[in-house]
């Protein structure tokens, strides 16, 4: 297994921990029929009582003036080549866990504890199999953090480029420096795409969800393909935003994007799986749907 590394936080990579983003999305968008902790509410924002400092503040800062339609559109070129690294499955798992979570203050779990409280929290309320496979791989896409992308460019609400961003998507007063919030193009609700035209024919934000969802997309079924590909698409599956962009089946498939959301966010608990006992029954999952290699 590689030497374990700390992604170190730098001007462009605000949040201590890219984890803690999704701390703030827990805190953002509650289970339903629970209401928020306020105490955990501190923990998740940081710097809950001075936002101006906030690192996720400052994370969102960047990512909503970055995320370009032209930016996307060159990550896409330049990632989706595939020629970073090439891995089987099991050992791409290993190869992110090298991503290091030091910094959570709630929580001392590894990226492979996440993973597999997901997906055991999954397979415990007896989903379909690739369902579970889902759980074990969904963030698979954050090894982008190890070939020394960017955090706001890993993870954060993915969103679609080439129209008008939506007010809905948090902390969308930043989207006042994003370049594209000047091109007249995009200043329409549908912008570059036509009403209706169906997801998969509009290029979202770049990050971890678009980039697994290409490496995957011949290896799994569609549910599972929706799952991972928009699990951050908060503005559309929480906030019911963008539905003039999708078609039927694209509203037909978000409903497994939303039971998926539930474990992704609220798996999380303090002990850690047993991976011992647990990596003969993943290992032959993945063997039933993955091919021995995967290129990243």
């Amino acid at each position: 297994m590689p030497e374990k590394r700390t992604y170190a936080p730098k001007e462009h990579s605000p949040l201590a921990s890219i984890e803690d983003w999704e701390d703030f999305v827990v805190v953002r968008y509650p289970e339903e029929g629970k209401p928020a902790n306020a105490e955990k509410d501190k923990d998740a924002y940081r710097n809950y009582d001075h936002p101006a400092r906030d690192s996720v503040r400052e994370f969102y800062r960047l990512n909503h003036t970055y995320q370009t339609y032209d930016f996307v559109r060159e990550k896409e070129a330049e990632f989706l080549k595939f020629d970073r690294k090439e891995m089987m499955p099991w050992e791409a798992v290993e190869y992110l866990n090298t991503l290091v979570d030091d910094s959570d203050p709630d929580i001392d779990l590894s990226q492979l504890d996440h993973l597999l409280q997901t997906a055991e929290a999954i397979r415990a309320d007896g989903h379909p199999d690739w369902f579970v496979l889902t759980g074990l791989i969904h963030d698979l896409g954050k090894v982008l953090c190890l070939f020394g992308e960017c955090q706001w460019a890993v993870v954060g609400d993915t969103f679609p480029v080439g129209c008008r961003f939506s007010s809905k998507i948090v902390y969308s007063e930043f989207f006042a420096h994003n370049p594209d919030s000047q091109v007249e193009e995009f200043q329409t609700p549908c912008g570059i795409y036509e009403e209706g035209c169906g997801l998969d024919n509009v290029h979202m934000s770049w990050g971890h969800d678009p980039y697994l969802y290409h490496i995957m997309k011949d290896h799994l079924p569609e549910s599972a393909l929706y799952m991972i590909r928009y699990h951050s698409f908060y503005a559309a599956h929480r906030e019911g935003e963008y539905q003039h962009l999708m078609n039927d089946h694209d509203r037909d498939m978000f409903k497994w994007v939303q039971a998926f959301n539930a474990y992704d966010l609220y798996s999380k608990s303090p002990s850690p799986p047993n991976l011992e006992v647990l990596r003969p029954y993943y290992e032959d999952l993945i063997a039933k749907y993955l091919p021995d290699t995967l290129r990243f």
